[in-house]
């Protein structure tokens, strides 16, 4: 079954005075029709400029330097602008960390929902007012005829967040990438929010890619998981194998330092050190100053995804196979 988005060879690259910014190097990965992938890693690894390459909102300087975007086989890197805005919010939505980048704070709610409907689709105002009343029922909004009425000011941070996701769900896309959508939420209200995306996933066929550093909802939600570090994808695989026994160092650092992992009393396990600065990448593997297991076959060559175990690609000259063997 093809795939309803393929990422191949993608580069993402900003061309600042002070030199090149490599944000996204040689990143390949592909999300099937209504499955989640989980796109995690350290602030700074790439995660958000993947996701803005895919939908065509990186601004200069940067540019995608090379690589394919495929969706639904067509190559995104190649269609025109007016193209892109068609299937932009359309056939792929995208939900911001800052509900703000969604919402015009001068419009009211109905306003903006029901333009986003006529947009897209030929229907009469009144059903696109329905439409968009649903969408925020759907979110966990309460008396939604009431809120559409209201202005952005008006909600709470939550609430902007619960709108921006409603919006991201008005045309059922094919594809929808969230990023971080669910950090200003409560614990209830998150939950919420990841039950109707999962059975959006499974209802539509809707295939989403989830940018997070939180594990725990990944771990709960994702079907795939790929970890990002410098610009690139370290490891990929199904999420409970990945999880349950990671390859890379990288992958097995980030499961250490969740606060869950560790007994009472016992400090917390970090990764040491900092990452590198993507304008000044050492030579070999990016991760080499801070992983444990790194000899100086590490600096001497730049690791490639290799397929370790069916299904499992990791970027290490010397993975966990041992834990991956035990589980």
């Amino acid at each position: 079954m093809t795939p309803t988005l393929e990422v191949r060879n993608l580069r993402t690259h900003f061309f600042t005075r002070a030199g090149v910014v490599k944000a996204v190097d040689d990143v390949s990965f592909a999300v099937e029709r209504g499955k989640v992938l989980g796109l995690v890693g350290e602030s700074g690894s790439g995660k958000t400029v993947t996701g803005f390459s895919i939908i065509g909102l990186v601004d200069p300087p940067g540019r995608i330097a090379g690589g394919r975007i495929l969706f639904q086989e067509r190559d995104l890197t190649t269609l025109s602008e007016e193209a892109m805005r068609d299937l932009r919010g359309n056939r792929i939505a995208m939900i911001f960390q800052d509900p703000m980048m969604t919402l015009n704070p001068v419009l009211r709610i109905d306003t903006q929902m029901i333009e986003t409907v006529l947009a897209h689709r030929r229907t009469t105002r009144e059903e696109a007012r329905g439409i968009a009343r649903d969408a925020l029922g759907q979110v966990g909004i309460p008396s939604p005829e009431e809120r559409l009425h209201a202005y952005p000011h008006q909600f709470s941070g939550g609430m902007r967040q619960r709108v921006a996701i409603a919006i991201a769900l008005l045309h059922k896309p094919d594809l929808i990438i969230a990023d971080e959508p669910t950090t200003a939420l409560d614990v209830t209200i998150q939950g919420q929010i990841l039950a109707e995306a999962q059975k959006l996933c499974a209802e539509s066929g809707t295939a989403m890619i989830w940018i997070t550093h939180d594990l725990s909802v990944v771990a709960g939600l994702a079907d795939d998981i790929a970890v990002m570090y410098a610009g690139r994808v370290v490891e990929q695989g199904p999420v409970d194998e990945v999880l349950d026994a990671p390859l890379h160092p990288y992958t097995l650092g980030l499961i250490g330092s969740v606060p869950s992992r560790n007994r009472r009393g016992e400090p917390l396990r970090q990764i040491p050190g900092m990452t590198p600065s993507l304008l000044n990448l050492p030579e070999g593997c990016a991760f080499r100053a801070r992983c444990p297991r790194a000899s100086d076959a590490c600096a001497a060559v730049q690791p490639t995804a290799a397929e370790h175990r069916p299904g499992r690609f990791a970027r290490c000259i010397h993975p966990h196979l041992e834990a991956a063997e035990a589980a």
